[in-house]
């Protein structure tokens, strides 16, 4: 029986068996100089995701639109240190307009919803957003 085991266990190590080793790439927002936009582009795969930084000012609003080739694509905004979603876009849809409630930076993931990341899948997407 313990050797049994044993051979299991060198199989599925020898197999590659899931590692966790899922990226999230940083990347922080910086938005020239006289405009208040920008369309960011990328692309993820599978269970890595992007993750945008951008410093805003209290009742600014932030515009997002995420526009992909994957229907389970999605985004979130979160207040930089905070657990909670201000924005969740498989709930509330690929658009946003929110009004900043305080001064901060404020991070945009997005993501593959858990059924196309499990499949590997890839989506590639363009996520214009304004500040006014």
């Amino acid at each position: 029986m313990k050797r049994h085991i044993a051979w299991l266990t060198a199989v599925t190590i020898l197999a590659g068996g899931p590692t966790g080793a899922d990226t999230v790439r940083h990347e922080t927002v910086r938005l020239a100089r006289g405009t208040s936009g920008t369309t960011l582009t990328g692309q993820v795969r599978g269970y890595d995701s992007v993750q945008y930084a951008l410093g805003v000012t209290a009742g600014q609003t932030l515009d997002v639109q995420l526009d992909g080739n994957n229907s389970s694509l999605y985004f979130n905004v979160t207040a930089a240190g905070s657990s909670a979603a201000l924005y969740n876009s498989s709930i509330d849809g690929n658009g946003a307009s929110i009004t900043i409630p305080s001064s901060g930076t404020y991070l945009i993931d997005v993501y593959l919803m858990r059924n196309a990341a499990r499949r590997n899948e890839t989506a590639t997407y363009s996520l214009p957003l304004y500040v006014e």
